[in-house]
């Protein structure tokens, strides 16, 4: 008897082929990190390892789409966390000491952040880091221009801010830092650069 591909439920369109891999992989992910297979994605999704590839080339490609994938959902959280902040140095603070916080349940940008985590992110310079480093700093609700900030200065603002948090990833600290204490810190050092 021949089984069904997707799980008996064909998906619709390639965009919900894509969404579902991607949705596996992030199963994947969390339970087994950077190590995960195409096999362990293609047994979720109930299809071939061969129809897995058909939509990514590799399982490095699996993990890139699908970081990019779980950053934007992380941006859009940290969007709406950080609405009314409009104050430069003060963004800058409470969106670095966000995403410390938020980082330890976030396996894929968690790969992102920390150098071998993944074999296509060596750094925190990354292109897909430094896209993450990027977007979250253009989402904070700060009007930058005036506040005379160009498109370069906030690349290398995004990059500091990359750079910073994954100092933190790597070592928090002893004892670590967090909230008000954290918060504190991150403003004299961090944000004052931006007063």
């Amino acid at each position: 008897m021949r089984t069904h591909g997707w799980s008996g439920a064909k998906p619709a369109s390639n965009e919900e082929a894509i969404a579902r891999i991607l949705d596996a992989a992030g199963k994947a992910i969390e339970d087994h990190g950077a190590d995960f297979s195409i096999s362990d994605v293609a047994r979720t999704v109930g299809v071939t390892r061969q129809t897995v590839y058909r939509y990514f080339s590799s399982t490095e490609a699996l993990l890139v789409a699908g970081a990019v994938h779980a950053v934007d959902g992380f941006l859009d959280r940290m969007t709406a966390h950080m609405a009314g902040v409009h104050e430069p140095a003060k963004a800058v603070t409470e969106a670095v000491a966000t995403a410390l916080e938020w980082l330890p349940r976030e396996k894929y940008i968690g790969l992102l952040m920390v150098p071998g985590g993944a074999t296509h992110v060596e750094s925190v310079t990354s292109d897909i880091a430094l896209r993450f480093g990027r977007d979250m700093v253009e989402r904070l609700d700060v009007d930058w221009a005036a506040a005379g900030y160009g498109h370069s200065d906030l690349d290398e603002l995004a990059e500091h801010l990359l750079r910073i948090i994954q100092s933190f990833v790597i070592d928090p600290g002893r004892p670590p830092r967090r909230g008000d204490e954290l918060r504190a810190y991150l403003s004299r050092w961090v944000g004052s650069a931006l007063s």
